[in-house]
């Protein structure tokens, strides 16, 4: 692999599973990345004591960084806070996962594998075979599976989970797509970058995965974030 991989954690009152997931990625990055990785947490002002706890860790750890942001305005923005740091440092391949072990930091290795093998952004998946749901309640479920079919329909792409957050970017279809002028900010968020992606001609291949609900805190989707991406999508198309 080219340039280290580095994984983007943005974090709002994530003070009950910060640590626990950062030793968990680092476990997974350090036989999936022996050359070196490096994982950055974006705290946005978390009340709860996410950021000291990001601190306390980053001084323990020479591969860990914090970037803190003073308040809490979506987690679009604070990951285009985190790529452009990572870039400007170096990196070779950007992450992005949920920091409340939504998204198992075992599948880190698998979709570091789909770009080592010449996939230029890999989605984690729930919506391709082998990958599925687990925790959800059924009305939950169907709003996930409407909004990727509603997107991919809208949108004319093949991917099948155009919503998840869990994903792998080399860093030359960050540089080619422009994303530091994405505005959306939550699911369509994901939906514009992997639009951007494919309009510009990356491959793009999907992994399979299981999403979990996450067992601590609280849930930061809300219906705001679920109307924001109906009205976003049709825009993105006919821009």
């Amino acid at each position: 692999m080219s340039g280290e991989p580095w994984l983007i954690l943005p974090t709002y009152n994530e003070a009950e599973n910060i640590e626990a997931l950062v030793h968990a990625s680092a476990e997974v990055l350090r036989r999936a990345a022996p050359a070196g990785f490096r994982i950055l947490i974006v705290d946005d002002g978390s009340p709860d004591g996410t950021g000291a706890i990001a601190d306390r860790l980053c001084a323990e750890h020479e591969w860990l960084e914090v970037l803190h942001r003073q308040a809490k305005n979506g987690i679009g923005p604070a990951y285009l806070a985190g790529f452009s740091h990572a870039l400007q440092a170096g990196a070779g391949y950007a992450l992005e996962m949920d920091s409340d072990f939504s998204h198992d930091p075992a599948d880190l290795e698998r979709l570091l594998g789909a770009v080592a093998r010449g996939a230029d952004l890999a989605l984690g998946s729930r919506y391709v075979p082998g990958g599925g749901v687990s925790d959800w309640g059924l009305v939950r479920r169907k709003i996930s599976e409407w909004g990727s079919v509603y997107a991919r329909c809208v949108l004319g792409l093949k991917v099948r989970d155009l919503t998840g957050g869990f994903k792998c970017f080399r860093r030359e279809v960050l540089e080619a797509i422009h994303f530091d002028s994405v505005r959306s900010r939550g699911y369509a968020f994901q939906v514009e970058l992997t639009y951007r992606a494919v309009r510009a001609g990356f491959e793009v291949v999907e992994v399979p995965i299981v999403f979990r609900d996450r067992q601590r805190g609280q849930s930061k989707m809300s219906w705001r974030i679920a109307l924001e991406a109906m009205w976003l999508v049709p825009r993105l198309r006919f821009r």
